[in-house]
């Protein structure tokens, strides 16, 4: 971007940066976790665009952007096949036990105590539930077909484009499947969805994978429903305060935990800045960022 714009870092903190400067900004470039709630907002009162590294842009205010005309921008399609690939490893990884069968080889146990143990769980015969059955949910959801799942979802409105059956209320999926994926967004709406009801309707022999935003599922509730066998396992890929994951969380062997990592190669992660990059020439250059949110379907001028 630096042919194009004057570049600045926000040092210790958007707060920080000296008024006159401020008063100059007219693009923010930020992480999906770098929060841009109203105040830091208004921080900028020359702000135009506002161009958010991921998919998920719940960490910056879209509404109270719409209200001064400021675009926010994020970075779908790029990272689908990425995320999707990942969410199909965790799936594996957590039905299988795979992370623990190579912490049982690698600490000489196979040689000391013999083959690693059955494991009680599989993928054959399964029901996926999807929460959230958009671009991402949608690339799960064909290739959990491949492997032979069945798959249902649940989102917001029904999708006219797949044959899958919906289910009105998440309840009513998790009553109709054993495994639920989810994908959903984070924010004031989906937070806590995934409870402890709807953990118990998935039953014993249960998984829940979760590549969308931590907040979505009750933290305190999956782990109380995984210590007392409520479901078999999970997969997490996204936590409610990452860092930061539970002990608890890491102490059990039929939780496969991974550290934000769904679109994290150098392929994908390379596409998405280009993709940061493109809204914020596209909107300085004539007005036409090439992905803007729904909140915010602006063109310059408009």
């Amino acid at each position: 971007m630096a042919p194009h714009f004057i570049l600045h870092g926000d040092g210790g903190g958007l707060a920080d940066m000296p008024e006159d400067l401020r008063a100059r900004v007219r693009g923010i470039a930020c992480g999906a976790h770098a929060p841009l709630d109203a105040a830091a907002i208004d921080l900028f009162p020359a702000l135009e665009i506002v161009a958010s590294f991921g998919v998920g842009y719940d960490s910056v205010d879209a509404a109270h952007c719409a209200t001064r005309g400021i675009c926010v921008t994020n970075t779908p399609d790029v990272l689908t096949e990425e995320v999707a690939d990942t969410a199909m490893g965790l799936l594996l990884m957590t039905a299988r036990q795979l992370s623990a069968a190579e912490r049982y080889l690698r600490a000489g146990r196979w040689v000391s105590e013999g083959p690693y143990p059955l494991t009680p769980a599989t993928l054959r015969g399964r029901t996926l539930g999807i929460l959230g059955l958009g671009r991402i949910g949608k690339a799960i959801a064909r290739r959990a077909e491949a492997f032979g799942l069945a798959v249902q979802y649940h989102g917001r409105s029904r999708q006219a484009d797949v044959a899958y059956p919906y289910h009105d209320t998440l309840l009513a999926l998790a009553e109709a499947c054993d495994t639920l994926m989810v994908v959903a967004p984070g924010g004031a709406g989906t937070q806590a969805l995934v409870n402890a009801e709807v953990l118990e309707a998935l039953g014993p022999q249960g998984l829940v994978i979760n590549v969308g935003r931590g907040t979505v599922i009750d933290e305190a509730a999956l782990v109380a429903a995984l210590q007392a066998g409520t479901i078999h396992g999970a997969g997490l890929d996204v936590f409610e305060d990452e860092p930061h994951v539970p002990q608890a969380l890491m102490d059990m062997e039929r939780v496969v935990l991974l550290p934000h990592v769904g679109s994290a190669s150098v392929h994908t992660r390379n596409a998405m800045g280009e993709l940061v990059a493109d809204n914020l020439i596209g909107w300085f250059r004539d007005g036409a960022p090439r992905t803007p949110v729904p909140e915010t379907p602006f063109v310059k001028g408009g």
